[in-house]
Order: C-alpha cells, then sequence, then structure tokens
C-alpha cells in the first residue's frame, strides 16, 4: 500500500479519490473469491481516511479541504462508482469499509459526507447507494444512524421548503430504505420535548407510505436472518415501537407544546392560533391514520413469526421498550393536569390498550397480564386498558351446568347434543279484573330520590 500511497500524493484530490476507489474495488474482489466476509486491513483504512475524508496521516498537519465544488464532484464520482458496480458484494463491502465508524478522528467527516452522498442519491435516485444505505442502518449502532437521519431530515424537510416531494418518490425505487430511514426517525423523533416533535412534512410522508402498504414497516424483519438474542445499541428489526410511542404520546405531546406557548407570556395572534389549530388539527388525523396502519400491521405477525419459528421467542415490541412508555405518559399526565387534558389523556390511554392488545394477542410482545399491571398500576383509570390488564373474562366450563343449559350470552357450542322440546305450559286460569283506579288531579304523592 506504501507504493499506492506515494503515487496517490502526485495527484490532485479528486483523482486521487477516484483511483483509491479503484484500487479498493480490486483489492475486495479478489477478497472476495477467497473469503465471504473480507476483513478491512489497516491499509485500505489508512488509504481511505488520507484521500477521501481529508484526514492528514502526519500528527499535527492542517486538516485538508475540499471546496464546495470539489466536494459536489467527489459526491459525483462515488454515486457513479456505486451506480456502475454491478456486483451488490462488492458495493455492500466498500459502503461499509468507506462509512462504518471507527472511533477516530475521521468519523465526523465520515459521516458528514455519507449524509451529503445519501442525500445525493435521494435527489438523483441512485438506488444502489440506497440499497447500501440501508445495510448500513440496519449495521451501525444506533447514535450513528440518528446523526444520518437528522441530516436529511435537515435537507428534505427544512432547507428548502416543499423538497420533501423528492423524498417521498424513492418509495418505489427503495422500500429496503424507506423501512430503515422511518426506523431512525422514530429513534431520533421520541416526542420527549417539543423540539423532537415530528416536523409535519415529515410526519405526511411517513403516513402515506406506510397507509400505501403498510407491510413497508416488517421488510427488514422479512428479508434478515435473525437470531431471537437481538444485539443491543442497534435500530431494532421494524420501527413498530417508535411508531407506537409517536401515536400513543402525540395527543399529550401537542397539548403540551400547546401550552407551553400559551405560558411563554406572548398569546398568539388570531391568524396564528387559528393556523396552528389547523395544523395540529391535520396531524392528529395523520396519528390516527397512522394508529390504524400499526394495527393491522401487528395483527400480521404471528402468521410471519411462525413462519419463522420466532413465535414466543422473538418479541417484535419489546416489553422493556414499553415500560419507559408508560413512565413518560404517567409523567404527561401529571404534568397536563387531567381537568385540562382530561380528552387528551383518555385518547393516548385507549391508543395504549389497542397497541398492547394486539400486540401481546399477535405475540409481538412477550409479557403477562401481571407484568402488564405491574407497569399500568400507576396510570390515570381508562376502562380499555383496564380490559385489557385483566385478561379475558373466564366463563364457567359446561361440565358444571345441567344437561342442556349454557349461558344465554352464549350460542350453543357446534356440536351440542339436540334435546327435545319442553311440553307446553297449562294455561293459567283467569284473573279476576283489578278495580280501575280513578286519576285525581292535584293530589300529591311523597317523592324520596335514590342515594
Amino acid at each position: 500500500m506504501s507504493d499506492i500511497r506515494h503515487s496517490l500524493l502526485r495527484r490532485d484530490a479528486l483523482s486521487a479519490a477516484k483511483e483509491v476507489l479503484y484500487h479498493l474495488d480490486i483489492y475486495f474482489s479478489s477478497q472476495l473469491q477467497s473469503a465471504p466476509l473480507p476483513l478491512v486491513d489497516k491499509g485500505p483504512a489508512e488509504l481511505l481516511e488520507e484521500f477521501l475524508f481529508q484526514v492528514p496521516k502526519e500528527r499535527g498537519a492542517p486538516p485538508k479541504r475540499l471546496n464546495s465544488l470539489q466536494e459536489l464532484q467527489l459526491l459525483e464520482i462515488m454515486c457513479n462508482y456505486f451506480q456502475e458496480q454491478t456486483k451488490d458484494s462488492v458495493r455492500q463491502i466498500i459502503f461499509s469499509s468507506l462509512f462504518s465508524p471507527q472511533g477516530n478522528k475521521a468519523d465526523d467527516s465520515r459521516m458528514a459526507l455519507l449524509g451529503k452522498l445519501v442525500s445525493m442519491a435521494v435527489a438523483v435516485c441512485r438506488v444502489p447507494v440506497l440499497e447500501c444505505a440501508a445495510f448500513w442502518l440496519q449495521r451501525t449502532p444506533a447514535v450513528y444512524c440518528i446523526r444520518l437521519a437528522r441530516a436529511l431530515v435537515d435537507d428534505y424537510c427544512n432547507l428548502v421548503p416543499g423538497s420533501i416531494q423528492t423524498l417521498k418518490q424513492i418509495f418505489s425505487a427503495s422500500p429496503r430504505f424507506c423501512c430503515q430511514f422511518i426506523t431512525s426517525v422514530t429513534a431520533l423523533y421520541d416526542l420527549s420535548s417539543d423540539d423532537l416533535i415530528p416536523p409535519s412534512d415529515l410526519l405526511e410522508l411517513i403516513v402515506s407510505w406506510i397507509f400505501e402498504d403498510p407491510r413497508l414497516i416488517l421488510i427488514t424483519f422479512l428479508n434478515t436472518p435473525i437470531a431471537a438474542n437481538l444485539p443491543i445499541g442497534f435500530l431494532e428489526l421494524t420501527p413498530l415501537t417508535g411508531l407506537i410511542r409517536w401515536c400513543v404520546k402525540s395527543p399529550l405531546a401537542y397539548k403540551r407544546k400547546k401550552k407551553a406557548s400559551l405560558s411563554n407570556g406572548h398569546p398568539p395572534s388570531k391568524i396564528a392560533k387559528d393556523s396552528t389549530s389547523g395544523e395540529d388539527r391535520d396531524c392528529h388525523q395523520l396519528y390516527s391514520k397512522l394508529h390504524l396502519s400499526v394495527l393491522q400491521v401487528l395483527m400480521m405477525l404471528q402468521g410471519h413469526l411462525t413462519e419463522k419459528n420466532l413465535y414466543g421467542r422473538l418479541g417484535l415490541v419489546p416489553f422493556d421498550h414499553m415500560v419507559p412508555l408508560v413512565e413518560e405518559i404517567n409523567r404527561l399526565s401529571d404534568e397536563l393536569n387531567p381537568l385540562n387534558a382530561s380528552k387528551e389523556i383518555e385518547l393516548a390511554l385507549d391508543r395504549l390498550a389497542q397497541a398492547l392488545q394486539v400486540a401481546m394477542a399477535s405475540g409481538a410482545l412477550l409479557c403477562t397480564r401481571d407484568d402488564l399491571r405491574t407497569v399500568c398500576s400507576r396510570l390515570p383509570h381508562n376502562n380499555l386498558l383496564q380490559l385489557v390488564i385483566s385478561g379475558p373474562v373466564q366463563q364457567p366450563t359446561h361440565g358444571t351446568l345441567p344437561p342442556g343449559f349454557y349461558p344465554h350470552i352464549h350460542t350453543p357450542p357446534l356440536g351440542y347434543p339436540a334435546h327435545a322440546a319442553h311440553p307446553a305450559l297449562p294455561a293459567h286460569p283467569a284473573l279476576p279484573a283489578h278495580p280501575v283506579q280513578t286519576f285525581i288531579p292535584g293530589m300529591t304523592f311523597p317523592y324520596r330520590p335514590i342515594r
């Protein structure tokens, strides 16, 4: 690698970066012929850091900087390389060697370049780059995935108004990337503060994707070999937990946001108030649609888990993640005061109860009713949640009942033997006529209310 480095030092930054990609392609193509998962040696890693991420090798040397035009040209070189490389395995390992965090000073440059590369791939619809990014999101610690998600949200939701439509169009081009993007976005926006409520454009985008095809949420789960024990610190296999958090917490989070805006001493004008109310109303409708889609996906899961032999072994909605959600709901309910937010608290608890019940029934949530009772004991009372944590009502068995008798609220069980009709009852003798009570107007009678 030293000879290659000396030749690269004589080149300008862009041609040196292109040459590094060329040598890496040859190196990993030969490595893959002898090992399915070759390790990245120290030599190639140092070349990448020095000539792509502009991190000087010598200590104390000033960092190199590309101007904006050179950076754009570098991104184009990288996009074209991944587009033209036909072997998926080579693409994946080079993308991983380029952008897997190494815990050194090059990581900031690495993440900045990755955000710009994926943003460009979205803009020009470079599917190979998006597919590589989807695998990267799946195999990288969540803290770095959140950084990439934040970069994309800044580019397509905050920087240029209306550019969210460009991001929306990749739904059909790379569903795998969309699934991983949703998972990372729900990890980023956890509604723990007003700043971490998802932007309305982003919410509308995600709801439109999921409502069009709810199975989008399960793409990573359905197409990945899975062990029963998932690694800690990485994104979850599905965005289900994050989406449940959005649906359940959103009524309380928006109420908290509204309360904060009223208590800052500057009441909004009528126009601003109407605009905010209309936007919040639209968001609440979007969360309702999202909640429906999440319940539909949860109902699909039992068959998929059984097919993968993971039913009862893998909780796609981890109970450990439901515990802090319940605690947050309890804290928000106390903070908002039930007298002023009764409707919002009721809606949040209704959605929580529905999600818990369907997740348990489908095998996505592995816990007992006793576990739920313990966790939910401090929540405000809610009829639906009380039914869920109490469990189904156990009817007495038919063996204890007289033959031919069954509870009136049930239909007879299938195959229950038929019984002869009862004989007709004898007619009752005619009763004597009662005297007619004459109505006397103005006559009072004592009335005492039932206490």
